[in-house]
């Protein structure tokens, strides 16, 4: 069962990536863009995630993951249960999110320096 704190330091330790509170809500951005985002009862985490991908992810597995609101289908985004996220699965979800919203080269920098993927 994965909880805030257990990504909290990964979003604040990636290069370029920050945390703001926005009416209440944590939200990880990198610059203006947003990439992971929880709610306010920090229960579920939405994150960048691809369009095209993303019906197979929900369908496939469909008591972790949900589509976003109707307002933010148009976005490269995806939410999920926190709790029924294993806490490596929730970091790997951060951190591919994250590499949505960074250059390739700082992406690339990050996997040299960490070949077995977030703690």
């Amino acid at each position: 069962m994965a909880r805030l704190e257990d990504v909290r330091r990964l979003g604040t330790e990636l290069e370029r990536s920050y945390e703001v509170y926005v009416r209440g809500r944590l939200k990880f951005r990198v610059g203006q863009l947003v990439y992971v985002a929880f709610s306010l009862d920090e229960t579920v985490m939405g994150f960048a995630f691809p369009r095209e991908e993303r019906a197979a992810l929900v369908g496939g597995q469909p008591h972790k993951f949900q589509m976003p609101t109707p307002a933010d289908m148009r976005f490269n985004w995806v939410h999920a249960d926190l709790a029924a996220l294993e806490p490596s699965e929730a970091r790997e979800f951060v951190v591919d999110a994250w590499r949505m919203v960074v250059p390739q080269k700082v992406s690339r920098a990050y996997d040299l320096a960490n070949p077995n993927g977030p703690g």
